[in-house]
Parts: C-alpha cells; structure tokens; sequence
C-alpha cells in the first residue's frame, strides 16, 4: 500500500465522520421526519405558555392511557401515570418491568420561553392611548419584540375568587396587540443608545386601544373604555390584575421555512422542541426495562427558580413516590437513574460565525446535540457530564441509528449558558444535555431542523427503550 493510499484509509478509519444528515438518512427517515413536524407545529401553537404546554400534555397523556398519579394506587409495570404540579409542570411515567432499585431513565424539558408578562398594576392611558406596563421574562433582545403583533395567554382570579383564562390574539377574528417603536425619520437619539438599550424595559409598553368613553366629564377615558370591555367579556376590574399571570407572546402560527419547506419557524422553540420530543418519546413507548419518567418544567429561562422549576423538590419527591409505591429505597432509585436533559443548543449562523467555534459547535441538519457542559467561561452552572456516562449515550445513539453531534454554546469567553441538568445533577443522577440545536435562540421567531427535531424524537425513545 502507497503511502497516499495508506494515509487516505487511516483519514476514514480516524477521523470523524459527522456528516449532515439529509446526506445520509434515507428518503423514509426525511418523510418521517417531516410527518413527525406536522403534530409538532400544532402542539407550537396550543402551547404557547407553560400552562398550555401542560394542558396540552395532559390531553395527550390521557389519549394514549396514562392515569393520573395516586400514591396510594399500587402500581404494576406497564402502567401510565402522570402529576401536574400547579399547573406550570408535569410529570409522566411508563413502569417498567425491572426491579425500580436499578432506577429510573428520566428526561426533562423546560416549557417556559422568553415573553413578556404585564405586571401586577399594568394597565394606564397616556396620550390618548390605552397601554400595558410589562416586565420582560427570560433574557431578551428587547429592541426584537417591538412591532409584533402580539397575543395575550393566561389566568385571572377575580376578587370572587373565580378563574378566567383568556387567550386573545389567537384566532381569526381575535384583535391583537403590539410594543411600539419610534419611526427612523425621529429616532436619531435613540439610535445612539448602546444595543441592549435600544428599547427599555420600560418602554416595553403594549398598545391594547385607542377609543374614549363616551363621556366628557371624566378623565382617562380610554383607559375607562378599556376596562369596560373587559369588565363586560370577563368580570375584570383593575384591582384583579394583581391576582393574575398574563403572558403577552407572538400571535403567528407555527410554518414550515424555506422553499424546501425543511425547517419549522415558531415562537418557543426553544425549548418546546426538546418538550415535544421528549413528551412524544413517553407517550409512544409500552412496557420499558426501566421506569421511563418524563418531566416538562417552568421557570428555566429565570433560572429555574421557584416552586415548579426544577430547582425545587418536586422532580426528587415524585421520584421518592414511585420507590416507595414500587418497594424501593428512595434515595437508592435516585442516585441509580439517569437523564437526558433535554435543552436546545445555538446552531451555527453563517451570518455570526464569529461567536462559535466552528469544531465545537452544532449544526442545522446535522443531528440531536450531545452537550457534555454547559455554564459560561469557566464551566460557571455546569453539571459537566463524565465521560463514562457521554459514552453511554454516545454508544446508544450509534447503536440505534440516530444522527447526532456534539456541540457547545459559543466560544469559550463569549458567554454560555445553563439548563435544567445542574439541577438533576444535584441529586446524584447522571445527566447531559441533549436537543435540537436553533437559530435565532430567544427571538420572538426561532427556527429549527425537521431531521434534528426527528432526530431528538428518537433519542428520546431509544432511551426510554434500552
């Protein structure tokens, strides 16, 4: 053998061979995927808050069996079972049929997203106008969510005590509102702001209407006008604002990008992608080795801080539950489990590529992301995965024909970022992150892959399935 033809086999057997994936699946696995993106797009647009992310898995959860979960119901393998906790999270499990002492395979997904809420006294008129006062949620471009047509999703308890849900800006005949901005004729002195103070947080107003009431002896008479109509539709008076979570967040639809029509664009990709996959990935297996346990969270986006993000104990309390129902020690079950932490990953922009690097960094088409760590700079927030346990996935994957790749968020002094799996990590779980990587992470539109959310989908499964 010559050495050119020496060096060129040793190039194949050595070197990586990470290609993109529409390369390499077959003409079935695309249009799988691209079926799989149909229900996708259509849970994008149900679930648009947490609270409908959970609604929404529910009624997915009960369709395919699950039941929900009672401690005091003994529990068998096969069985469906799921909790809601404060209707901000959920969590599913399938009983597997080996002994619960070696553990459970656990996923977890966050559906909170980047918004903006109304804060507790928010509504005001000034200049004739009627306006919200907001508090962005999760960390933002602010200048990005001037100028986009807006819904507004949420709960109000009145002083009776009585819930309204509202959903405004969804459907056709629905008005929807808007954060204005100053037109380029007259913005000379805002253009000379920094970029993170293009807009501020107190400008983030949102214009919701402009008609006076019909008399001329009062003032704020359009804010008067405003609360008429909502006092009319849904018993609201302005005090009730303080008993309620209003999410103000994108009114478009879930579509498919590109003439190839290869990509979804949607608001809440991230992380409702990994979500998605991760809640189809449950709902899909029957009668797993291992207890399957899928957790979809709040609170992510602010740190996961709170009663219902993953930084509380309900994730380790639900898993205690199961042990016990199941005759196990809990903390036993515990420290023997494992997680996929399932979370986007920022996919290289042809238009930015100086914020990655180019060897360790994901790719659209090119696969789930395995993420060994996460955190910023110096590994700061990171679970950092040991190489046993990247191993262990790495080798599933591979087994069981998913296209994957590894990544990390951006270069090593630029920034970074962290998810839900520190948490996990916490309670002696082995865990790393796997998802779908996306463009344009935490805008109002992101985009992602269909062969990369497919691709999650079975990741997911195979896990669930091992």
């Amino acid at each position: 053998m010559s050495s050119k033809k020496e060096a060129k086999a040793l190039k194949e057997e050595l070197f990586t061979k990470k290609k993109n994936a529409c390369l390499v699946l077959s003409d079935k696995d695309i249009k799988a995927a691209d079926d799989f993106c149909e229900d996708y797009k259509k849970f994008l647009d149900d679930a648009k808050t947490e609270r409908e992310a959970v609604k929404t898995a529910v009624l997915l959860a009960k369709k395919n069996g699950f039941k929900e979960f009672k401690f005091s119901k003994k529990l068998k393998p096969g069985d469906k079972v799921y909790t809601v906790n404060r209707d901000k999270a959920v969590l599913l499990a399938v009983i597997g049929t080996d002994d619960i002492s070696e553990g459970v395979r656990i996923s977890a997904a966050h559906i909170d997203s980047p918004r903006v809420d109304l804060k507790q006294n928010p509504i005001y008129e000034d200049g004739e106008l009627a306006l919200f006062k907001t508090h962005y949620y999760g960390g933002i471009k602010k200048y990005q969510w001037t100028t986009v047509p807006l819904s507004l999703h949420g709960v109000v308890f009145l002083k009776s005590g009585k819930k309204v849900e509202i959903v405004v800006g969804e459907s056709e005949d629905d008005p929807i509102f808007c954060i204005t901005d100053l037109l380029p004729h007259l913005a000379q002195s805002q253009m000379k702001r920094t970029p993170p103070e293009l807009i501020k947080g107190e400008e983030l107003n949102i214009l919701i209407g402009s008609r006076p009431f019909k008399d001329d002896k009062e003032s704020e008479k359009v804010k008067l006008n405003i609360m008429k109509l909502l006092n009319d539709k849904y018993g609201i008076e302005e005090d009730d604002f303080v008993s309620a979570e209003l999410e103000a967040v994108p009114a478009y639809k879930a579509k498919d990008l590109g003439f190839d029509r290869s990509m979804v664009g949607a608001y809440g990709q991230d992380d409702r992608v990994c979500a998605y996959t991760a809640l189809k990935a449950i709902l899909d297996i029957e009668n797993p080795k291992k207890t399957a346990v899928t957790v979809l969270t709040d609170k992510e986006e602010t740190g996961s801080d709170g009663n219902t993000g993953l930084n509380s104990a309900y994730l380790s309390y639900f898993l205690s539950d199961l042990a016990e129902n199941l005759g196990g020690v809990p903390r036993h079950v515990i420290s023997a489990s494992e997680c996929l932490s399932a979370d986007v990953n920022a996919a290289v922009d042809p238009t930015f590529p100086d914020v990655t690097e180019a060897k360790n960094a994901s790719k659209i088409n090119y696969g789930v992301v395995v993420t060994k760590f996460t955190g910023s700079r110096g590994k700061a927030g990171t679970s950092d995965a040991s190489a046993e346990y990247v191993f262990r996935v790495r080798d599933l994957l591979d087994k069981n024909g998913v296209v994957w790749q590894t990544g990390e968020l951006g270069k090593v002094d630029l920034g970074g970022g962290g998810t839900v799996a520190q948490y996990i990590a916490n309670l002696n779980i082995d865990v790393i992150d796997v998802g779908v990587p996306i463009l344009s992470m935490h805008a109002p539109f992101e985009v992602a892959s269909k062969v990369d959310t497919y691709m999650a989908y079975r990741a997911f499964k195979v896990f669930f399935e091992d």
